[in-house]
């Protein structure tokens, strides 16, 4: 009588595949039994409690590397190597409930790229009489100057909330929306300049919306380059308007990077 059971026996004993016994075989996590006389490799009640122990380790997420060792070591070193594997399955599900929270807030628009905040801050636009193409494009602003300069957002957004009490603020950003809209030669866009520029200098509390940030790290002004290029961008007469502005207000001793 033959004693010992084949491999696909002893896989299907032990709840893994053929596959997954050979894998274990080739990491040296069970040893291979020799082969009998007619060609088989059997597998005894030692293979077969190693072969559980091991399934049930890697089962529980113990890496396969870490197997070995905690299989040889004492009642001490095993219960410490299990605790810190609990302590890395905590990290990861507590990293995985984290994605599975951006994913759920995804499927409300700009939950995982803005906090509550921000969106708070957008859903009041529209009672300023912007659209909602402008506030769209004031929400991407938002986005990438989050992301640049995530240290200065919160003093940014706080600038902005404030300048919305400001009557004349938001009618002259309500006109600068319009403004790109406009030819970038008309000639409303140089007095939209100046006006914006003598109330900024008015009302020297409203700079802080534009140095928010600035200073915050060896390359500010690149990335503060690419805040103000985003707004430029989306149109000549937009671009021609913020270029007006900063120079005006460089001239004036407001510390606008140079771009």
């Amino acid at each position: 009588m033959k004693h010992g059971v084949t491999i696909s026996q002893a896989a299907a004993f032990a709840g893994v595949t053929v596959k997954t016994v050979r894998h274990y075989h080739k990491h040296g996590l069970v040893e291979e039994p020799r082969r009998d006389s007619s060609g088989y490799r059997r597998y005894g009640s030692a293979e077969l409690l190693r072969l559980v122990q091991v399934r049930t380790l890697a089962a529980a997420g113990v890496p396969l590397a870490e197997i070995g060792p905690m299989l040889g070591a004492d009642a001490e070193q095993f219960a410490a190597a299990i605790a810190d594997v609990q302590r890395r399955l905590t990290e990861r599900i507590e990293d995985l409930i984290a994605r599975r929270d951006r994913l759920h807030r995804l499927a409300d628009g700009d939950g995982v790229l803005l906090p509550d905040r921000a969106r708070a801050f957008l859903d009041r636009l529209p009672d300023f009489g912007l659209s909602a193409e402008n506030i769209a494009q004031i929400r991407d602003g938002l986005v990438l100057a989050r992301a640049l300069v995530p240290e200065g957002f919160d003093d940014y957004l706080t600038e902005v909330e404030r300048a919305l009490g400001d009557t004349k603020f938001v009618e002259l950003s309500k006109r600068a929306w319009e403004a790109a809209a406009w030819a970038p030669d008309d000639p409303r866009i140089e007095e939209l300049a100046n006006a914006t520029v003598d109330h900024f200098l008015e009302n020297p509390g409203l700079l802080a919306i534009l140095t928010s940030f600035q200073g915050r790290s060896e390359d500010a002004a690149a990335r503060y380059g690419m805040i103000s290029r985003y707004g430029k961008n989306r149109s000549p007469a937009w671009a021609r308007l913020t270029k007006l502005i900063e120079k005006k207000l460089h001239s004036a001793g407001v510390p606008i990077p140079n771009q």
